[in-house]
């Protein structure tokens, strides 16, 4: 639902007509919620491996008994206890008791909260590679947390089971505020954590929070994303998280608006603004037989990349797998993937890999320079590492995140 447009700026400050939420930078927003939102870890019973590690995590409570702790970041107050979302580009407008389209922000009595924050649905220990990324710190470890909702509609959606949920109703939930998550991240000495699975800008408050608790210990973090979402959060989000692997899924309006439910041109604006801010970013385009195969698609979305965000981003090429609303789909024959990763090299985009295909050439990573295999994989696992401080042995820089630097804190 399009709002008219509108200056974020700080609460209280001049040009609003009322109260609201700032963004990320706000002095005491951050604060009071983690503040709030601090609570006593307890050991589960019977977790999963990948929640064993999260010994501060506990069952949650039953749906909707605990109330709501976290207010949103992007959003106006409106007459009659309406508010207007600015998160993504539907800028929802809610009554009081009503819930965002991305089921994860709900309207209490003219305040904005989020469904999920401190919530997350699935808990994992995962390869980078798997977002995926191909020159983002390759063969780290990584603690992947996903929270219900999403503000898509994709019919081939992989993980709907939980994206196309209320975020405070998938079962199973575990209560996991940003600290703990944080601290049992450094117990088990792993220095990333990822934002996968869903989507991310659903709950991207959650995000955020542990984003920045994460960067004040020297932990990186990375989002796996479609990126639907306004420049503003987009830009804030930038000053916490390291690297984006972002899912482009198509390259014209009637594909976004047909199979994904939403539009492409505030995806596109948002990609550039990550590049602007210098942020590391891959690309992702699942390639759906008969829906976005087209080859001159493809041949003129690596133009845009090329041109708009530079022949250094990355793209992996996903094989589509039947699922949800498209199960009676075939799987991408391995040739359109190949052809597609052809065309983007053809028009010289330096990064080009294959995913959901393995064992397959796609899987490596490659010096532009000498064509030297440098990173040699089967799917996600690293075979052989030919990188000597991200350089080719001829000498070329390669572009990515290849050493774990420390951010600051202890």
């Amino acid at each position: 639902m399009p709002g008219r447009k509108v200056r974020h700026r700080l609460s209280g400050a001049p040009g609003f007509d009322g109260p609201t939420s700032c963004g990320p930078g706000c002095p005491l927003s951050r604060r009071q919620f983690l503040n709030r939102a601090a609570r006593s870890g307890v050991k589960a019973a019977s977790l999963p491996l990948a929640l064993e590690l999260l010994l501060s995590g506990k069952p949650a409570s039953a749906a909707g008994a605990a109330p709501f702790e976290r207010e949103v970041y992007y959003y106006r107050k409106l007459p009659d206890r309406k508010i207007q979302c600015f998160v993504c580009p539907f800028n929802c407008v809610l009554k009081p008791g009503e819930t965002c389209f991305c089921r994860s922000r709900i309207n209490v009595d003219g305040t904005l909260y989020s469904r999920g924050w401190g919530k997350p649905c699935i808990v994992s220990i995962d390869p980078i590679e798997k977002l995926p990324f191909g020159n983002c710190l390759p063969g780290e470890k990584v603690v992947s947390l996903a929270v219900g909702g999403c503000n898509l509609r994709c019919l081939y959606c992989q993980n709907w089971e939980q994206s196309q949920e209320i975020p405070d109703k998938v079962r199973p939930v575990h209560d996991l505020d940003p600290g703990a998550a944080v601290a049992s991240t450094r117990k088990k000495k792993i220095r990333t954590i990822a934002f996968t699975y869903t989507e991310p800008i659903a709950f991207y408050e959650y995000m955020i929070d542990i984003a920045a608790e994460a960067g004040a210990h020297g932990i990186r973090t990375v989002a796996g994303t479609a990126l639907f979402a306004n420049r503003r959060p987009v830009r804030d989000a930038c000053r916490h998280i390291d690297a984006f692997a972002v899912t482009l899924k198509g390259f014209d309006q009637a594909f976004y608006r047909k199979v994904c439910g939403a539009d492409l041109k505030p995806v596109l604006a948002a990609l550039e603004e990550i590049r602007s801010e210098g942020r590391w970013l891959e690309l992702t385009s699942l390639i759906v037989p008969t829906f976005n195969d087209d080859m001159k698609k493809i041949r003129d979305m690596a133009r845009w990349i090329r041109r708009n965000l530079g022949a250094d981003v990355p793209w992996h090429f996903s094989r589509f797998v039947p699922r949800y609303k498209l199960a009676n789909l075939p799987r991408t024959p391995i040739q359109t993937l190949e052809d597609a990763r052809k065309t983007a090299l053809d028009q010289g985009i330096d990064y080009v890999y294959t995913s959901n295909i393995a064992p397959h050439e796609g899987n490596n990573t490659y010096c532009p320079r000498c064509g030297r295999t440098l990173i040699e994989r089967v799917g996600f696992k690293i075979i052989k590492n030919f990188l000597e401080k991200g350089r080719c042995p001829c000498g070329r820089k390669i572009a990515g995140i290849f050493e774990h630097e420390h951010r600051g804190g202890e």
